[in-house]
């Protein structure tokens, strides 16, 4: 009886087990069809990996200028990582895993234990394959629900993929601090060298920062950092994947991590911008998940020395203006009245100091009916001394300021900017190749801010003289020994006359030559009317100008707006035996795999001019340098050409010039066109940036005179006529000439005719300065040298990059 009964008991006990079990079953199943429905494909991983990467933009010599990421990571092959890397991270995370499915079920058991009894999910015991799920298919949230997802994932991996190719993908998607994603970036970060190159140790130390990347960061924590690498290496030792020769050598290398290096994009933001576009263009949409090379033409030091001439030069503007703190006057002059309507966002205006707190570093700022707020420290440009507030300014004084952002709320305050200064732009090419070498848009550096050297159009006044004296030259109908009769009346006879003419003088003459280099208006105004201005636009098209002119008079005087580098380019065809090229700021793009991308078309080269007309072009501005407006360059001590350039009221100050090896544009003024003030002008203002960056730049480089091509000969002049020199007025002066111009007929002696300035000074800049839309003054020319017209010009090339 009592064995029935226990026979009887066991059977109850096994159908009601059996149940439970199948009933378990029945439930497994339900709920992995429940969260199979829910489960993402494994295309992402099937198809081909492609997560966030860094865009590296570099410099021509390979340096890093910037990196560009929405997740700082390089995808690397495996078979480009050493396999003592790969076993690390084995070592330290999954030893097993080769050897298991993907599950490592007596590690799951042991952390649902600790689950449950913490009430939460804690504990993961995750394997390789797991975290791979993990990161690159699932959401990284601790549940159950995204654990029985990551089971289900894991096993489907481990049938889709090989064991490589789920460690590869392991080893280039897991975070290992700092922002640094896979072991590439780790490696450059942390040890500043390739993942191919790291050692055991190394290894053991990225392998290390798995479990808390951050805890056992060793910039973070030395000695936390060291005993997770001496856990790994015992690992490594433990499991058999290295000898104790290898095991004892690693454990006694010391740990020497690469300096830090977070600034690259401050070098060169300018271009990182154009980078940018450049590569949605060439990319599409790829271009935003990354792992591109983008080789620049820029040259870091060159770089370097434009931004630092370019900050000097302006640093020292406001010592000559007197813009240095304290600022206590009520108002300025140069800057206008106070605003008194209601500000817009981005825009600059004069507001009144209201506030001054020295414990939060503020001045409050009224700006018309807008009360905003300054933060002094962030003011680096306009307060590098780090003044307090109190020392800074003073209530009721006057400041300019660019509105950031208005207030979002009643009684709110504006985001406000100090704008106590000018701006400026600088370009710098390579003639022959065109290559850009520097490219300066702002003063600050700042990544996404306006690049004036590209974007910003501006009056180049008398810089813009160099292509109406070279059409006039290339079109045969001047010479630079033609003599100009030119005339003064009205505002002219106020200002100072040129060399050798006298205060009421209402006649003169100028040699073309002198002409250009004293930078005189109106002779630039009469050889427009003799040439044309239409020839003019056309000719200043073909040597890369896109930006509209239009053939009035004011072209003369550079009153249409270019932009630097528009101009720095057309100059530069002079510094290139008259062959034309479209500026190159990025030589070549490729993508992770190796592929390279083809860059937008760009024009062939092609001879705008023959070399004969840009020599003698070259030969004319040299005198800008060695005689007339430029004359402080000659410090530099070798051959230089260039023009200077001023607006009215100096709103503008420009200079561009050219040796045999660099050609250079800058310009210097306010964004919104304020006048730069007394004494500013393009020698002043503009040049010593050219000058102190071509000191660096010419470095080490012997002087080297611009080379003479056939075509050219030289002859003496009379100064006065422009005629052969005669025995009767002496010896002359020497003028080079295109072979077929040079005057046949001999001067005759003419006593009572005041002689131009063989060696002409500077001009005053009021001269130059005069108004672009000024009328021209000017008198018929004698009938041309050479009555042969210039060949077909061609068309304008695309815009630049």
């Amino acid at each position: 009886m009592n064995r029935a009964r226990a026979l009887k008991l066991l059977k109850i006990a096994g159908l009601s087990a059996l149940a439970v079990l199948v009933l378990s079953a029945v439930a497994v199943v339900l709920v992995v069809r429940h969260y199979e429905a829910k489960l993402p494909t494994l295309d992402k991983v099937r198809k081909g990996y492609e997560p966030p990467q860094v865009t590296r933009v570099l410099s021509r010599d390979g340096a890093v200028l910037a990196s560009l990421f929405t997740e700082r990571r390089t995808v690397v092959k495996f078979a480009e990582i050493p396999n003592h890397v790969k076993l690390a991270f084995l070592a330290a995370e999954d030893a097993s895993f080769y050897q298991h499915e993907g599950l490592n079920y007596l590690g799951m058991l042991r952390a649902l234990a600790v689950n449950l009894r913490s009430g939460r999910s804690r504990q993961g015991a995750s394997t390789i394959t797991q975290q791979v799920v993990k990161n690159v298919l699932l959401a990284p949230e601790r549940t159950y629900e995204r654990k029985i997802k990551e089971t289900i994932l894991a096993r489907r991996l481990e049938h889709e993929l090989s064991k490589d190719e789920i460690l590869s993908l392991y080893l280039n998607q897991i975070y290992l601090g700092h922002g640094r994603y896979g072991v590439e970036e780790a490696s450059r970060y942390y040890f500043g060298k390739r993942v191919r190159e790291l050692d055991v140790a190394e290894a053991a130390t990225l392998s290390g920062l798995v479990a808390s990347p951050e805890r056992y960061s060793p910039r973070r924590d030395v000695t936390l950092s060291m005993q997770r690498r001496h856990y790994v290496l015992s690992q490594l030792l433990d499991k058999g994947f290295i000898t104790r020769e290898v095991y004892d050598d690693a454990e006694q290398r010391p740990l020497r991590l690469a300096p830090v290096s977070e600034g690259e994009s401050e070098l060169a933001p300018e271009v990182v911008e154009h980078v940018k576009r450049l590569l949605v263009k060439v990319a599409g949409e790829a271009a935003a998940r990354g792992g591109f090379v983008v080789e620049t033409t820029i040259d870091p030091a060159l770089q370097a020395a434009a931004r630092k001439a370019t900050r000097d030069a302006l640093d020292q503007y406001l010592v000559r203006q007197k813009a240095l703190p304290p600022y206590t006057q009520e108002e300025r002059k140069l800057w206008g009245p106070a605003e008194s309507g209601t500000p817009k966002q981005n825009k600059v205006y004069v507001g009144k100091v209201t506030g001054l707190d020295d414990r939060s570093g503020t001045l409050d700022v009224q700006v018309g009916v807008v009360l905003g707020r300054i933060d002094l420290r962030h003011e680096e440009r306009f307060n590098p001394k780090r003044l307090a507030p109190s020392e800074f300014s003073r209530e009721g004084a006057a400041l300019r300021v660019r509105v950031l952002s208005l207030p979002d709320s009643p009684g709110g305050k504006a985001e406000l900017r100090l704008e106590l200064g000018p701006e400026a732009a600088f370009v710098a090419l390579e003639p022959r190749s065109r290559e850009v070498r520097a490219l300066i848009g702002s003063y600050e550096a700042v990544a996404g801010g306006l690049d004036r050297s590209t974007q910003a159009r501006r009056q180049p006044g008398s810089a813009f003289k160099p292509l109406v004296y070279g059409y006039a030259l290339h079109s045969r109908r001047l010479t630079l020994g033609s003599v100009l009769s030119l005339t003064r009346s009205g505002k002219d006879l106020k200002k100072k006359p040129p060399p050798g003419v006298a205060p009421d003088a209402t006649e003169y003459k100028l040699r073309v030559r002198e002409a250009l280099a004293i930078s005189d208006n109106t002779a630039a105004q009469k050889i427009l009317e003799e040439v044309g201005a239409p020839n003019v636009v056309e000719f200043a098209k073909s040597l890369g100008i896109e930006s509209p002119l239009a053939p009035t008079p004011s072209l003369a005087l550079g009153a249409y707006e270019v932009t630097p580098l528009e101009l720095t380019a057309a100059v530069a065809t002079y510094a290139a035996a008259g062959e034309y090229r479209p500026p190159v700021l990025v030589k070549r793009i490729t993508d992770s795999s190796g592929r390279e991308f083809a860059l937008p078309p760009q024009p062939p080269p092609r001879q705008v001019i023959p070399p004969e007309v840009a020599y003698l072009i070259t030969s004319g501005l040299t005198s800008v340098v060695k005689e007339g407006t430029a004359k402080s360059a000659n410090s530099l001590q070798r051959p230089l050409a260039g023009k200077t350039g001023t607006t009215n009221q100096a709103k503008d100050a420009w200079f561009v010039g050219y040796s045999t090896d660099y050609v250079a544009g800058v310009w210097v003024g306010y964004d919104e066109a304020l006048p730069l003030g007394w004494g500013e002008a393009g020698a002043v203002t503009a040049l010593p940036i050219w000058i102190s960056f071509m000191k660096v730049a010419e470095q080490g480089r012997p002087a080297v005179d611009f080379p003479r091509p056939a075509g050219i000969v030289t002859v003496r002049i009379d100064p006065i006529t422009g005629l052969l020199a005669s025995p009767e007025i002496g010896e002359g002066i020497e003028e080079e000439y295109l072979d077929g111009t040079a005057p046949t007929e001999v001067s005759a002696p003419a006593p009572e005719a005041a002689a131009p300035s063989e060696v002409a000074p500077a001009a005053p800049r009021d001269d130059e300065a005069a108004a672009a839309t000024a009328p021209a003054t000017a008198q018929p020319l004698p009938p041309p040298v050479s009555e042969a017209t210039p060949g077909t010009l061609p068309e304008a090339p695309p815009p630049p990059f």
